[in-house]
C-alpha cells in the first residue's frame, strides 16, 4: 500500500476545501440553519409531534442526510473531475499507485468534508431544538458509511461527467428530490398506504429512516433494512468503480 501517494491526495483535496473554507463548510451549515428556521420555527409550531418527537428534532436526521449526501457527492465528483478537465489525470494513471489508492484518497477527503460538516450541523440543531441521541454509536456509523457510499457515488458521477453541467446533474435532479421525498420532514407513516408502499422504492428512505432510529429509537422501516441498503450501495459503487479503472471507461479516451 502506497501511503505517502493516498496521505498526498488526501491532502490535496483537503487543502482545498480549506482555500474555500466559506463555499465548502460555512455555506452549506448556513443553508441548514435557515432550513431550521422555515421548517423548524415556521412549520414546526403548527406540528406539534411526529410519533412522539417534537417536530423541529424530527428533521434533524433528515437535514443532515440532505446536506451529507449532496456533499459527500458533489465533493467526490468535483475532486475527480478537476484533474480530467486539466489534463493531469493521465500522469495520475502513470504514476506507481493502483486504483484502489487512488479511490481511498479522493473518496477518503470528500467523505471527510461531508463528515465534517454533518458534525458541525449536528451541533448547530442544539442552538434550535432540545436534542437527544439515544444510540449515538449508531449514530457515527450510519453517518460515516453514509458519506464513503455516497463519495464512491460522487467519484463515479466524476469519471462519467464530460462537462461541468453533467457534473451537477444527479445531486441537484436525482439526490435532492430523493431525499426531499424520502421522509427527510415527514414520516411515511403520513402518507396514504399507495404513497407509502411508492415511497419504499426510494433508496434515500432506508437511510433517512436508520440514520433517525439512532437519534429517537424510531423508524419507517427496520434496522436491518437500512444497513442492508447501505451494504448494497457501497457494493455496487465498488464494483462498478473496479470496472471503470479495469476498462479505462472515460479515463483513457
Amino acid at each position: 500500500m502506497n501511503w505517502h501517494a493516498i496521505a498526498a491526495i488526501y491532502r490535496f483535496e483537503m487543502a482545498r476545501t480549506f482555500r474555500t473554507l466559506m463555499q465548502s463548510i460555512v455555506s452549506p451549515v448556513l443553508s441548514t440553519s435557515l432550513y431550521f428556521i422555515v421548517f423548524g420555527a415556521a412549520i414546526g409550531s403548527r406540528i406539534d409531534q411526529v410519533e412522539g418527537v417534537s417536530y423541529g428534532a424530527f428533521i434533524v436526521p433528515g437535514l443532515i442526510m440532505l446536506t451529507v449526501l449532496t456533499q459527500s457527492t458533489t465533493n467526490a465528483a468535483f475532486g475527480i473531475y478537476f484533474p480530467k478537465f486539466i489534463g493531469t489525470v493521465y500522469e495520475l494513471l502513470s504514476a506507481p499507485i493502483s486504483f484502489f489508492e487512488i479511490v481511498l484518497g479522493y473518496v477518503g477527503a470528500a467523505a471527510t468534508k461531508a463528515l465534517m460538516i454533518g458534525l458541525i450541523i449536528l451541533l448547530t440543531a442544539h442552538f434550535f431544538v432540545d436534542l437527544t441521541i439515544q444510540h449515538p454509536v449508531w449514530m457515527m456509523t450510519f453517518l460515516v458509511l453514509t458519506c464513503i457510499s455516497f463519495a464512491l457515488f460522487g467519484f463515479i458521477i466524476g469519471i462519467w461527467a464530460q462537462n461541468f453541467e453533467q457534473l451537477q446533474l444527479v445531486p441537484l435532479l436525482v439526490i435532492t428530490p430523493l431525499v426531499f421525498l424520502g421522509g427527510s420532514f415527514y414520516s411515511i407513516s403520513m402518507l396514504p398506504p399507495m404513497w407509502q408502499t411508492i415511497t419504499l422504492f426510494n433508496p434515500v428512505v432506508y437511510l433517512i429512516s436508520g440514520f433517525r432510529w439512532a437519534f429517537f429509537g424510531i423508524a419507517d422501516v427496520s434496522l436491518g433494512w437500512s444497513i442492508l441498503a447501505i451494504a448494497v450501495f457501497m457494493t455496487t459503487c465498488l464494483a462498478t468503480i473496479g470496472w471503470i479503472f479495469r476498462t479505462g471507461y472515460r479515463l483513457r479516451s
